[in-house]
């Protein structure tokens, strides 16, 4: 049985959120590059891990995981850090904004970037689709900048959650890619606690370690770069 962590990631990937997590809790844990231009992935091994053929995988002592909210809440309450316990009369609003965070904003993102594996090789439609998403996107940070306000515990705290590398990973997403795509839609400052948030997490030990590792700049969620990995492809 393993007593730490494997990650199967690739850079600035959403493996990243998990490298963070990670660092913030202070766990030992070996990297695993998947090798994207290889397409690594789709492999049987890759499979094995993780049907979905989906970046990341986390090995455990209880097994492998995939799907980067379950992981994030997985290790916060195994070790009891980064998010209101059970029973915590924080937890419900915490999950709440988790799972939007998850499963409504980067759902969408994914579309953004990946129109043609919804909708088809059509340019127009493709467009179209792109343009109701950055709407809806909008809306979902104005929704996310408004909790933010509010100051709570596990949201833009002293201490980071897992809530908030998550949501910053995205961020730093939205204002790089897709790389060939108009993004004026986008700027942080009309999100100020969510730039204050940002602003924040840059100056943890935690994000320091993961630039180093995966070539981010020294400034990655609000004034990001694209990345220039030591090892692998983000794209």
């Amino acid at each position: 049985m393993m007593n730490s962590y494997r990650l199967h990631y690739a850079p600035d990937n959403a493996s990243l959120v998990i490298r963070l997590v990670l660092e913030e809790l202070g766990q030992p844990y070996e990297c695993v590059l998947v090798d994207r231009r290889a397409k690594a992935q789709t492999s049987a091994e890759y499979r094995a891990l993780n049907p979905n053929g989906l970046i990341p995988v986390l090995e455990t002592p209880d097994g492998p995981m995939f799907e980067t909210a379950a992981i994030v809440l997985w290790l916060s309450e195994r070790h009891c850090a980064m998010a209101p316990p059970p029973g915590s009369p924080d937890r419900a609003a915490f999950l709440k904004w988790l799972f939007f965070v998850s499963n409504t904003l980067h759902a969408d993102l994914r579309m953004l970037f990946y129109p043609k594996k919804y909708i088809g090789p059509d340019a127009d439609q493709q467009s179209q689709l792109q343009q109701v998403l950055r709407q809806r996107l909008h809306q979902h940070l104005t929704y996310l900048d408004q909790a933010a306000a509010a100051r709570p515990s596990w949201f833009g705290a002293l201490q980071p959650s897992v809530l908030d590398y998550y949501l910053a990973c995205q961020i730093r997403w939205m204002a790089l890619y897709p790389a060939q795509a108009d993004r004026s839609w986008f700027t942080l400052a009309h999100y100020p606690s969510l730039q204050r948030l940002c602003a924040g997490l840059e100056s943890r030990t935690a994000v320091t370690v993961a630039c180093e590792a995966e070539g981010l700049g020294p400034a990655p969620f609000t004034q990001p770069s694209y990345a220039n990995p030591s090892e692998g492809s983000a794209t």
